[in-house]
């Protein structure tokens, strides 16, 4: 096993198994081929072409492409055929690229069955122990719908249609690890990371803003939201050999824990892997 394995896994897909999603005249998503037929249920809100597929387009503005997706994705999620669409009753703004407005908002737990990029806020919070440097790890809790009781950052979260990248990442570690939002607020800002990789309900073109957080040496994580069953204060170099010889951490973690080694030397320039890491961080 390798860094470039864990890279990797994240970055598997074959396209040709998708067409492309429209809305509003604008490529947002992709659609398996084999669930294309599932959505001919729902009649006048969407149009079928060859090879691709979308909103009505009378459905102009975000609004009304927004009204036409919960009985959608409520009817999805009640048929047993697509286990990975729920309900989560967290809305998410569909884009090209962040900085655009919405195409329209969709329930998160439609998001991948569409192909719809989504974004998240991950946090790793270290610890300086004289030389040695040291992460705080999370373990998911076993009830998780995603990668249940598999290690994970220390603060993560999808981002919400309505919040800031840096308010929900203050909501999340308060969320997450009970810090409070004077110390959260002390978090920089270390870039992003892409991957696009298939899974159970669909394609994953995702995107993650990567924050560091430097704690106090007193300081203990508590979760408050049922998501981490416990928190481990781990020396890089442990973190590094699990990311590199196992799959214990959740897929995407693992990429954000490559990028912190990279960015503190603990993967210096001269590693053989070092630069073919930087960019399968950001495909």
């Amino acid at each position: 096993m390798s860094f470039l394995d864990r890279i990797r896994e994240c970055n598997s897909y074959d396209i040709e198994r998708y067409e492309a999603f429209f809305a509003r005249n604008q490529h947002a998503g992709w659609v398996r081929r084999d669930r294309v037929d599932h959505l001919r249920q729902f009649g006048s809100s969407f149009r079928f072409e060859e090879n691709a597929l979308g909103l009505n387009p009378a459905l102009e503005s975000a609004q009304e492409c927004t009204d036409a997706m919960p009985q959608v994705v409520e009817a999805l999620a009640a048929d047993p055929a697509f286990p990975g669409v729920s309900i989560r009753n967290e809305i998410y703004a569909v884009r090209q690229n962040f900085a655009d407005p919405p195409l329209l908002r969709v329930d998160r737990g439609a998001v991948s069955f569409f192909g719809f990029r989504a974004y998240g806020v991950h946090m790793n919070g270290y610890v300086r122990d004289g030389d040695v440097l040291k992460m705080w790890i999370g373990r998911r809790a076993a009830d998780r719908q995603v990668c249940p009781g598999m290690l994970d950052n220390m603060v993560a979260g999808g981002q919400p249609a309505d919040l800031g990248l840096r308010e929900n990442l203050v909501k999340e570690c308060a969320e997450e690890a009970a810090i409070p939002a004077e110390l959260a607020d002390r978090a920089v800002s270390a870039g992003a990371i892409s991957y696009c990789m298939e899974a159970p309900e669909g394609l994953k073109p995702d995107v993650m803003f990567c924050y560091d957080l430097e704690l106090p040496a007193d300081f203990l994580p508590t979760n408050t939201d049922g998501e981490i069953d416990s928190f481990e204060l781990m020396p890089v170099g442990e973190v590094a050999a699990l990311v590199h010889d196992t799959q214990e951490f959740k897929f995407n973690c693992n990429l954000v824990i490559i990028d912190f080694l990279l960015r503190h030397g603990v993967i210096p320039p001269e590693h053989s892997d070092y630069l073919d890491l930087q960019k399968g961080l950001r495909q």
